[in-house]
């Protein structure tokens, strides 16, 4: 793993939370984006190499809509940029971690994703990304 490519945060209102993070951070956000393999809308903002990624859910079939109703706004998710995510799903699948989709998916900000369950990383969901090129 490289970095923290972003943290993702679950909203109610893109609008707000876009106000909200952009009076907090000084500065708009530098994309929205609908993923519809998520059901989900995104806003990015980036902050030195570190994103933050706003979410909201586009419908009540998203993943985002279940967590706000479990657990309200917040930190939904921390992604970690890799080189090669086919190796590191296979890496971490070997070491018993529960990979969500073991093929990745196209996913915001031009990126090949995939998840780690909760359930196998104490309780945090984390998200693996790599650059589409």
């Amino acid at each position: 793993m490289k970095k923290i490519e972003h943290i993702g945060i679950a909203v109610q209102s893109i609008e707000k939370a876009e106000k909200l993070y952009g009076t907090l951070l000084g500065k708009p956000p530098y994309k929205r984006e609908t993923v519809a393999s998520e059901n989900v809308i995104t806003s990015f903002f980036r902050i030195g190499e570190t994103k933050i990624e706003l979410l909201v859910p586009a419908n009540e079939n998203s993943p985002v809509a279940r967590f706000l109703e479990k657990k309200g706004e917040g930190i939904h998710h921390i992604a970690f940029e890799v080189d090669n995510i086919y190796e590191e799903i296979k890496r971490l699948e070997k070491e018993g971690f529960d990979i969500i989709y073991p093929e990745p998916k196209k996913g915001a900000d031009n990126k090949l994703v995939t998840f780690i369950h909760p359930k196998t990383t104490g309780g945090i969901l984390i998200e693996l990304c790599q650059e589409i090129k």
